[in-house]
């Protein structure tokens, strides 16, 4: 049988059924209780996947929470509460439309009793909205929790002028008080070219989960933490490179507006895209090199590396969105029907204009990465050694010409020092 047909086929069965196999651990043993904190698009994709595990996995409980932000929407002609219908109906009806989630993916709205006793947290929000909650969450979840971040973003330290990783910063507030007294609490990611809708509907793809967490009791966390993620369709594959992982995730954003800004533009096409994807992920390896240590070159060839950003840059929101602003840059008229004259403050009046008309509530995660990345180079004045992304940022918000994006794809790197890869 054609393994992607036996794949689909096992998804769909797995998804059905609530049978378990006989656990090789004791009862007494603390189970997995996994809390899902977010619900849009990628938080309902990836509850498919979670909760068909918790359901077969033995040293899982079947029951996954996922918080949700509470919204009232119109539904069959009524005005319901998100929660209410994604548990009556097992559909995430404004963020995943017509997927079916597992039924035992439960739907709750107050934060604190959706993670309590929770052994694995699973961060999938915008980072913006973190540390008011994890501050609510820390009190309440298991003192062995740990969490896995799917948030592809990047915070900017202003006092130490550096970029800060996701991760690290739910780390630092999570174990601002003593909850967690034998190991603290640790935070991996996963990352990977995984579009949530593709994900959702069991499309054969990869992932890479990101993580050195302490083994325990001889168990290896790390395996069982990968264990929860990976299913026949939903491949993922171990490293500990976190933030090689991490820093890709949130950079391919920031490349992908640059990609959407060739598809905006008709006199570009395929080569001028595949260059600048070569100039991006150069960029990204040098970025990461430069500011954080450890980092492997090897994670640049996992997914979420280099198949990240190419299916970001034909296919993600910051994509679409930056092809958009392109357009509508590009064939706006002023006065005496010349190129209108775009200021910085309509700039970033148009990306919110975007973000409102083509996301649909989701967050557009390009645009924040791009200002936090061009400050931590502009702090240490290293903003020609990246000549790509400081285009991107100043077409996105200094209104310089679209047509600028090709001066940002240098082919010779006159500057090997910085950061320099094996690749």
């Amino acid at each position: 049988m054609c393994l992607a047909t036996s794949t689909s086929s096992s998804t769909t069965n797995t998804q059905s059924t609530t049978s378990r196999p006989s656990t090789p651990q004791g009862e007494e043993e603390q189970q997995e209780k996994i809390c899902i904190v977010g619900s849009g698009n990628w938080g309902s994709a990836i509850s498919i996947l979670i909760g068909t595990n918790a359901q077969r996995l033995p040293f899982c409980q079947s029951k996954v929470n996922m918080w949700v932000f509470e919204e009232e929407i119109s539904h069959k002609g009524q005005i319901r509460k998100l929660s209410h219908i994604i548990n009556q109906e097992h559909e995430n009806v404004k963020y995943l439309r017509s997927i079916a989630l597992p039924h035992n993916v439960i739907a709750e709205p107050d934060l604190e009793k959706a993670c309590q006793d929770a052994t694995l947290l699973l961060f999938v929000l915008p980072h913006q909205f973190l540390p008011p909650l994890l501050k609510k969450i820390r009190r309440v979840v298991h003192p062995s929790c740990r969490g896995v971040s799917l948030i592809k973003g990047m915070d900017f330290d202003t006092i130490r002028k550096k970029p800060l990783l996701i991760s690290q910063s739910i780390e630092e507030i999570m174990n601002a008080e003593n909850h967690f007294p034998t190991n603290g609490f640790s935070c991996g990611v996963l990352m990977g070219a995984n579009v949530a809708d593709e994900v959702a509907k069991g499309q054969i793809c990869e992932s890479t989960l990101a993580s050195d967490f302490d083994v325990v009791d001889g168990k290896d966390v790390n395996e069982l933490t990968r264990q929860i993620f990976d299913s026949p369709s939903f491949r993922v594959q171990h490293v500990k490179d976190v933030a090689g992982a991490e820093v890709s995730g949130a950079l391919k954003n920031v490349i992908a507006l640059g990609a959407g800004f060739v598809d905006g533009l008709d006199d570009l096409g395929g080569n001028t895209k595949a260059a600048l994807l070569r100039v991006g992920l150069k960029e990204m390896i040098k970025f990461c090199r430069i500011f954080f240590e450890g980092v492997r070159d090897d994670t640049f060839l996992e997914s979420c590396g280099m198949a990240d950003l190419i299916t970001t840059c034909y296919g993600g929101r910051n994509r679409k969105c930056a092809e958009a602003f392109a357009r509508i840059r590009t064939s706006t008229r002023g006065d005496n029907n010349k190129k209108k004259e775009w200021q910085p403050h309509e700039c970033e009046e148009l990306w919110l204009k975007l973000e409102k008309d083509l996301l649909g509530g989701q967050k557009l995660q390009g645009t924040l990465a791009c200002k936090q990345v061009y400050l931590t180079l502009q702090s240490r004045d290293l903003l020609d050694s990246f000549p790509l992304i400081k285009h991107i940022y100043e077409i996105s918000f200094q209104c310089a010409p679209v047509e600028c994006i090709v001066d940002g794809i240098i082919v010779n790197d006159h500057s090997p020092s910085l950061g320099r890869s094996n690749l």
